[in-house]
């Protein structure tokens, strides 16, 4: 399976491009992984709605070079679903002829509703809101639990 991970703005603390090494190691034996990171784009302090959705909507003309496949765009709206749903909707979709699935991480304003739109399932890691460097480390670790709990390996318990 491949899987592809979009998003936007790049890692910039060194533990979190170590967290995320580790996971991209670890998942070569399951998947072919591709990491696009693309640049946000930059508003002032205090951006009026206007503008937020102006960038959203660039981003999302960058994203759509890259989203093949079962399209999964990460927001707060979507859907939270368990480790073992995860594995099993991963599971699914190659099942269902999906060879690629991506994952679409966006900015700190989110993603624009034509990317969400893309989706098959929108999904959201919880309630809580978290940085988005941080998140991608948590949706490689949780896309690595997916395959081993497919796997029915000892990592998930």
């Amino acid at each position: 399976m491949n899987i592809k991970l979009i998003v936007i703005g790049k890692l910039k603390e060194d533990y979190l491009r170590s967290a995320c090494a580790e996971y991209i190691k670890r998942l070569s034996r399951y998947c072919t992984l591709e990491v696009h990171e693309l640049d946000e784009c930059r508003l002032g302090d205090d951006p009026s709605e206007k503008e937020i959705a102006s960038a959203l909507e660039r981003e999302a003309e960058r994203i759509m070079k890259y989203a093949k496949g079962m399209i999964i765009p990460m927001c707060i709206e979507g859907k939270q679903l368990t480790s073992p749903e995860l594995s099993q909707t991963m599971t699914d979709a190659g099942v269902n002829g999906y060879s690629t699935v991506t994952f679409i991480i966006g900015s700190s304003f989110g993603l624009a509703p034509s990317i969400k739109s893309l989706g098959s399932l929108k999904l959201s890691m919880s309630k809580m809101t978290f940085p988005h460097q941080l998140a991608r480390v948590m949706l490689l670790e949780q896309i690595y639990r997916a395959f081993s709990i497919a796997e029915g390996s000892k990592y998930h318990k």
